[in-house]
């Protein structure tokens, strides 16, 4: 399970290090190939392949005959890349990823339990609840 936020920073080739808490929660089986995917509000989703394929899957399961679910299809698989970490625990993110999401040499990396999220400082932060009795509120309408 992947939490907590880090301040990382992309490097002038469009690397990022990803934090030691991160990688290490990443499974060894896992090996070092991970699946990248344009998410929602305009940040990057970074999932381990186990988490990739269960979404696939979803995806895949999709009728192609439905406008709408091949819509969905289709757009979906041309939102994802793989990556590799290097041995140095770096990915290259591709560059229309990085435009895609605003992201400049200041980055989040936001552990979102089961997917790794990169996003755009700034965006980051008007995409999170900041007052804990906001949250509370939140939790208690949704988890009650």
């Amino acid at each position: 399970m992947f939490n907590s936020q880090y301040d990382c920073k992309l490097d002038p080739k469009g690397r990022l290090v990803l934090p030691a808490k991160i990688k290490a929660a990443i499974p060894e089986a896992n090996g070092s190939a991970l699946m990248l995917r344009m998410a929602e509000d305009r940040c990057l989703a970074l999932y381990t392949m186990v988490e990739y394929k269960k979404l696939e899957n979803q995806i895949k399961s999709l009728n192609i005959n439905n406008p709408e679910q091949r819509l969905l299809q289709r757009s979906f698989f041309n939102s994802v890349t793989d990556v590799e970490l290097d041995s140095a625990g770096r990915l290259l993110i591709p560059k229309h990823f990085q435009l895609y999401a605003g992201l400049e040499k200041e980055v989040m990396v936001a552990g979102n339990g089961t997917r790794i999220e990169i996003w755009n400082s700034e965006n980051y932060l008007n995409n999170i609840i900041k007052d804990p009795a906001d949250l509370s509120s939140l939790m208690e309408k949704h988890l009650s």
